[in-house]
């Protein structure tokens, strides 16, 4: 703070009083205030949050009072308790320095009165709210309301209409202005400061008092010459309820009538259109069935709705009822009997998902961009204090009547006294609400607008004035922006750091005490607070806990200092109790491994990913058991997320390299097995972190299945050789076939194959294939070997004469088979034949040979046609497995994976000998084939092209999360919505993921019937 003059100073210039100099000499001149006798005034006035507007502000009053100038500059000179409430004022607000401005007298309001003292020391004696009213009744002529539904704080106006409202703004913006100048006043003289919750609840009774003034007015309105014929109660919700009102703020309310009739609704709506005209907007939305529902309800009618239909939010807002005005006895009715019901609310079957629902709600409000900016909604903003103080009150206050306070502070303050929250933790909490409530409070006053949002960084001129309204000093080494910057920051992320530690700290100090000084909770209050965080065995859950911190090691000790984030972020997966489990279970495995626990506490992505991973998947935590080391890949590397820096082709020649180190087949099998659920870790979890496409990961999955039929080969042929003492007597090919052959696996598919052979020469052809059939049943034994992997399993059921044919031909017989014999849908299959494995030579002369099968000149005939449509009719009306969904049934339902694969192949089989490019064996790939040739509009290809990419995301995350293969979509609920959260769907919202597969697969489903039904 700046020392205040001595008699020898000399008169500062504008620059040093923060003014704009070529403007601010003239304005002084003007005011008379160039000597040193104004040198106290010059220095008050550089202290203003906005030196300049204040000066403006001065010069418009020396305009405005014109003789009346002099009184005004004198009790500016010897009243230093004005002067800081004026030149804060006018400093800080536009819009209230046009208020004081408007009327000549208006000034007055801010004298120090009689018997009041200056300094920090005095005490500042703000007007009663018996005051407040009695100021607003006058200016409207009321007196209380006579006759049989009189009460007392009913009243009725004598002036009404315009007039009425305009009396009404003008005395309650003196109010506000006068509460404001106070507020502002340390800002510029030695004043005392006025504490937040004295700002909240005097802004609370004003409320109070101009809904009295309005509810006076519309009385008279409704009822001119007869009674009130009705009991009127008006409620505070929210922030006015709970007596911490903003500056700027709507004040929301509900109406209970006895009775609630025709006449009681008008009285209602004239009480909010006088009270939105003349004050703040008032709003009755939180009124049962919201804005649809009646805006005037009898008690017993607000009793039924909220014992039959009200949602877990409606029971949250009821926290802050609080009777304002009208007839206060009904309106403590009201609260008496609703009470009951909001202390119950966190035992309803919906509390938990309805919780998260709402919070994540409240975050989409704010639009990325102004997140950073947002102190209300954004993380780490007063909302995130606000709603885990009621989730905690919610909580706990069923048993404990002394949590059913109505303010954010005090209910912080009742769960330290009750031993739910740590001093510490609730001290520093209450500190940062409080702040950044300051600066709330600020931002609004400037304007006299509702607004919860920072200046731009690059609006310096914005942020210096917040820092200097908001108090902040030079600290020696920043300027007051600087301080305001870094206590923005510091505050933000004290809030983010303290609403994990406020729900998990206190639990896991209920299974072990580290120090005295910890809150304990009771085993009951553990158990409650475990329920309401989405654990749906909360005493299990407590075991988890007790055994991951419980030994008094090291180790426990860190992970006490990790689990209450952890367990924060498992709360937001869809299973938090399988998540809690497995983190257990790698924690166990991971056993004296010290880099586990130390990236965990090192590295928050790495964290966080994590517990997203082991809390939505089934699939992945027995992978990562086995293969640790990829949790390593969860950091983040110089050009991204680590898992994104393997590619499949390094995976696919370290899994060949691997096995051939060994010529024990069985040792090679579990060398390429061990890289394999190393991909397959790697892999899912990334596609569970969003950071991989569908393409991306089928490719990878193709290339480790390639990879490992490859090994398996290698392996067995290598066995055999060594068995015989001599060189194989043939070679050997797998031809991937299905989604293998497409490069479009999922983590549920098997891999179809076909193995051609052809004898080296000299050996007779029955030999060659009968070794090659003793190889191909290795390879089979060798990988579907039992283990707790995902299965390996070769399927060999394409191959010519299906099951019943030979599992090994030699590429002559395959050749004279498929020329004589191969029916349509042998030929269709061929599509998607490709070389896989084993002796390339051999596998690229068999694509060959199948080209002319696949790619005939001029098409498949017609016979062909109609028989692959008559194969595709009886697979919609006979393959589906008895029980399943048509709609919802990824692989064989409407608009699935096969209505879109069979119709590519259709087209492909039709005219892929003129369109090379759909000699393809991807999917994808071939219906970009198929809309550049304009074969198919190019709105139907995108629409194929979405249910196949949509049904094959469901499909894997279906494996994903219950951890072995499905085609079926589960019918709504927590199975549904974890498959919807894995699948990348916004919020993981059950309803609107069905509704948009739903939709996707009937418009895909319309497009493959025009296409079937073609010509």
């Amino acid at each position: 703070m700046v020392r205040p003059p001595t008699s020898r100073s000399v008169v500062p210039g504008p620059g040093r009083l923060g003014l704009v100099e070529e403007t601010a000499p003239g304005d002084l001149r003007t005011l008379g205030w160039t000597g040193e006798e104004s040198l106290e005034l010059l220095w008050s006035l550089s202290r203003a949050p906005n030196a300049d507007l204040a000066l403006r502000t001065l010069v418009r009053m020396y305009e405005l009072l014109g003789a009346g100038w002099s009184e005004f500059d004198t009790a500016l000179r010897t009243d230093k308790g004005f002067r800081g409430r004026l030149l804060g004022l006018v400093g800080a607000s536009s819009a209230l320095a046009d208020h004081l401005v408007a009327d000549d007298s208006t000034w007055r309001l801010l004298l120090t009165k009689e018997g009041q003292t200056s300094g920090v020391s005095a005490k500042i004696e703000l007007p009663s709210k018996a005051t407040l009213v009695a100021e607003l009744l006058e200016v409207v002529g009321a007196e209380p309301e006579t006759g049989p539904n009189a009460s007392p704080d009913l009243y009725r106006a004598s002036i009404t209409g315009p007039p009425a409202v305009i009396a009404l703004r003008k005395k309650y913006r003196d109010q506000i202005m006068a509460l404001a100048a106070y507020d502002l006043a340390a800002t510029v003289e030695n004043e005392p400061v006025l504490p937040y919750t004295v700002v909240g609840s005097h802004l609370s009774d004003m409320a109070d008092a101009a809904l009295t003034a309005a509810l006076a007015v519309a009385v008279a309105t409704v009822c001119p010459d007869t009674p009130c014929p009705t009991r009127l109660a008006v409620v505070a919700m929210g922030k006015c309820g709970a007596r911490e009102l903003n500056y700027v703020s709507d004040v929301d309310v509900v109406f209970v009538a006895e009775p609630a009739d025709a006449q009681a609704s008008r009285i209602a709506g004239e009480m909010m259109r006088i009270g939105s005209s003349a004050f703040f907007e008032v709003d009755a939305a939180l009124r049962p069935e919201g804005k649809r529902g009646e805006l005037v309800r009898t008690l017993d009618s607000h009793v039924a709705y909220y014992k039959r239909w009200a949602k877990t939010w409606e029971f949250q807002a009821l926290l802050k009822a609080r009777p304002m005005t009208g007839d206060i006895a009904l309106g403590n009715d009201y609260v008496d009997s609703v009470n009951p019901m909001v202390w119950l609310a966190s035992q309803r079957e919906d509390f938990v998902p309805e919780v998260r629902a709402m919070r994540r709600r409240v975050e989409e409000m704010v639009p990325s961009e102004l997140r950073e900016r947002e102190i209300k909604l954004g993380r780490g903003s007063l909302r995130d204090v606000e709603f885990a103080v009621q989730l905690l009150q919610l909580v706990h206050g069923r048993t404990d009547e002394s949590l059913r306070v109505l303010g954010t502070t005090d209910a912080l303050t009742a769960l330290t006294e009750g031993g739910y929250v740590g001093r510490d933790d609730a001290a520093n909490l209450t500190a940062s609400y409080e702040f950044l409530r300051l600066i709330e409070h600020r931002l609004q006053m400037q304007r006299m607008r509702r607004t919860h949002t920072l200046p731009p960084q690059d609006d310096e001129e914005a942020l210096r004035w917040l820092a200097r309204s908001a108090h902040m000093r030079p600290d020696g080494n920043r300027d007051a922006l600087g301080v305001l910057n870094a206590e923005i920051k510091r505050n933000a992320q004290r809030i983010r750091r303290l609403h994990a530690k406020l729900f998990y700290r206190p639990l896991l100090d209920s299974v072990v005490k580290f120090d005295s000084e910890t809150v304990r909770l009771t085993p009951d209050a553990a158990t409650r607070q475990l329920a309401a965080l989405g654990y749906q065995t909360p005493q299990t859950a407590l075991g988890h806990l007790k055994a991951l911190v419980g030994s008094g090691t090291r180790r426990g000790q860190i992970q006490a200092v990790l689990l209450p984030t952890l367990l924060e972020w498992l709360a937001d997966t869809p299973d938090p109790d399988a998540g809690l489990l497995n983190y257990r279970r790698l924690s166990e495995s991971a056993g004296e491994q010290t880099w586990f626990l130390r990236v965990l506490r090192d590295e928050g992505a790495v964290a966080q990913r994590l517990m997203i991973v082991l809390g939505s998947s089934a699939y992945v935590p027995d992978l990562l058991i086995k293969a640790p080391e990829v949790i390593r890949l969860f950091a983040d590397g110089p050009t991204g997320p680590r898992l994104l820096d393997v590619e499949p082709e390094e995976t696919y020649r370290a899994i060949l390299s691997s096995s051939a180190r060994y010529e024990d087949p069985v040792r090679a099998i579990n060398a390429a097995r061990a890289l394999r659920r190393h991909e397959l870790a790697r892999v899912a979890s990334a596609d569970i972190l969003g950071m991989l496409d569908v393409p991306a990961v089928c490719r990878a999955l193709s290339s480790v299945w390639a990879a490992v039929i490859n090994a398996a080969l290698a392996a067995a042929i290598r066995a055999s050789e060594i068995e015989r003492g001599e060189p194989a007597p043939a070679t050997l090919a797998v031809i991937g076939m299905g989604r293998l052959g497409g490069g479009e696996l999922g983590y549920g598919s098997d891999a179809d194959v076909l193995f051609v052979c052809e004898p080296v020469e000299g050996i007779d052809e029955t030999v060659a294939v009968k070794w090659a059939n003793t190889i191909a049943d290795r390879i089979r034994k060798l990988l579907g070997a039992p283990s707790t992997d995902p299965p390996l399993e070769v399927d060999t059921g394409l191959r010519p004469e299906g099951r019943s044919g030979p599992v090994v031909r030699t590429l002559s017989s395959y050749a004279a088979y498929y020329s004589q014999w191969a029916q349509a849908w042998e030929v269709q299959a061929l599509l998607r034949a490709h070389q896989v494995a084993g002796d390339q030579d051999l596998g690229i002369r068999f694509l060959l040979m199948a080209d002319k099968v696949r790619y005939p000149e001029g098409g498949v005939s017609a016979d062909a046609v109609r028989e692959i449509r008559r194969i595709k009719a009886r697979i919609d009306s006979e393959r589906l497995p008895k029980g399943a969904d048509p709609a919802t049934h990824t692989k064989l339902g409407r608009g699935g994976l096969a209505d879109i694969e069979w119709t590519v192949q259709l087209i492909q089989l039709r005219y892929a000998h003129k369109v090379l490019s759909l000699h393809n064996t991807s999917t994808l790939q071939s219906l970009d084939a198929i809309g550049a040739a304009e074969l198919m509009s190019e709105t139907d290809v995108e629409l194929l092209r979405e249910a196949w990419i949509l049904a094959t995301k469901a499909r894997n995350a279906l494996v994903l999360v219950r951890g072995k293969p499905t085609d079926q979509l589960p019918a709504p609920g927590a199975v549904l919505s974890a498959v919807a959260q894995v699948a990348g769907w916004e919020d993981g919202d059950a309803g609107a993921f069905l509704d948009n597969y739903l939709r996707v697969t009937r418009r895909a489903k319309a497009v493959v019937e025009r296409t079937f039904g073609g010509n």
